[in-house]
């Protein structure tokens, strides 16, 4: 006879918050099973986000809510991840060979988006996922030069050009086709039609995520995407400036009013780090990210430093969570990147395929 029940151990698991998802394993549907042998209990977890760093330490924190129940001599906890596809804006098609497209935005440039978009996809590999990234900015394209990209796309078949694989990720930019200095003297329609054929024409491979540097701003392009691409879910980058958090309010409505799901903002140089001495100054203010999550209730994800290092890495084409792994500001990004997912993970899943399409014949 069990010392203790399936009951108890489900009461347990009520009380234990995770930090990422914001709501109980239960509650979140990553309980997969829940078996008790006499003293020792063993329990399944399946997360739907990318968690290697992350899985160690779950495991931990569940041994010890577990192994604390009365009775209990033994807690085996397995942690694993699954990414699924989730729902984008109905009557958009699913991209060939990707499970889930993410936006990160803008509403004004010079806030350090597409140092962070390159950062997060590298995160979310480093987590165990299948990463792409487009390069999205028509005009100002600088992927390549941030992820050390050279050289042009090859095509197998003459018609689908093959990502490029820095750092072990997909990626895909207008600057790979065109040369560094070459100005894109192109209105609107064009630069909305060369980022159409720049993502369907890209052989993306089994993408858990696709990570899109968009322009600045609230043009063309994001309405584009909004409208003919599907997108799980958006997460805008500002400062803690006034003047950038006026323009990122812009981004989140833009979002809003086309159906498309904000996971989150992420505050970019919300502290200056001294390279000398390593004072820290808020030099563009302070608690700008943390009021607006506030007053649209979306997610805080994360704020990261004014570090003269992330510049660097960046400019040299090695970003910051290739060039130090194990350092702090790597570590920030990873946090974010796991926010991020954790909060599309609880959206609706993804059903379009899983029905057959019905064509009907005159014979």
């Amino acid at each position: 006879m069990a010392l203790i029940d399936k009951a108890q151990v489900e009461q347990c698991l009520q009380n234990y918050v995770d930090p990422y998802l914001g709501q109980n394993l239960l509650q979140a549907g990553t309980v997969r099973d829940i078996a008790v042998y006499g003293d020792t209990v063993r329990l399944d977890i399946e997360v739907g986000f990318p968690s290697l760093g992350y899985q160690p330490e779950l495991q931990t924190a569940l041994e010890q809510q577990i192994g604390s129940l009365p009775g209990v001599k033994k807690v085996d906890v397995s942690v694993t991840a699954k990414i699924i596809p989730h729902a984008a804006q109905k009557g958009v098609n699913r991209l060939q060979g990707v499970k889930n497209t993410i936006a990160v935005a803008s509403g004004k440039g010079g806030v350090g988006k597409s140092t962070t978009s390159a950062n997060l996809a590298l995160a979310l590999q480093a987590e165990g996922a299948t990463v792409g990234l487009l390069d999205a900015d028509i005009y100002g394209p600088s992927q390549t030069r941030m992820l050390g990209m050279g050289g042009r796309p090859e095509s197998s078949d003459g018609k689908r050009l093959t990502p490029m694989k820095p750092h072990g990720l997909q990626a895909m930019s207008i600057g790979l086709l065109v040369d560094e200095e070459t100005p894109m003297i192109w209105r609107g329609p064009m630069a909305t039609q060369a980022l159409q054929q720049l993502l369907s024409d890209t052989e993306w491979q089994d993408l858990d995520y696709l990570i899109i540097d968009l322009p600045p701003g609230t043009g063309d392009i994001q309405l584009t995407l909004s409208q003919h691409i599907p997108v799980s879910g958006a997460v805008i980058v500002t400062t803690p400036q006034d003047i950038a958090l006026l323009d990122a309010r812009k981004g989140l409505k833009m979002f809003d009013k086309v159906n498309v799901p904000v996971l989150g903002i992420i505050e970019n140089m919300s502290l200056h780090i001294c390279s000398q001495c390593g004072h820290t100054e808020p030099i563009f203010g302070e608690g700008g990210g943390a009021k607006m999550a506030a007053d649209y209730q979306v997610d805080l994800l994360g704020a990261l430093p004014l570090d003269i290092r992330i510049r660097e890495q960046a400019d040299g084409g090695i970003p910051t969570v290739i060039a130090d792994p194990d350092g702090e500001v790597a570590g920030i990004y990873r946090k974010i990147a796991r926010k991020m997912t954790a909060k599309l993970s609880l959206q609706g899943k993804d059903y379009s395929t899983a029905f057959p399409k019905i064509v009907v014949k005159n014979d």
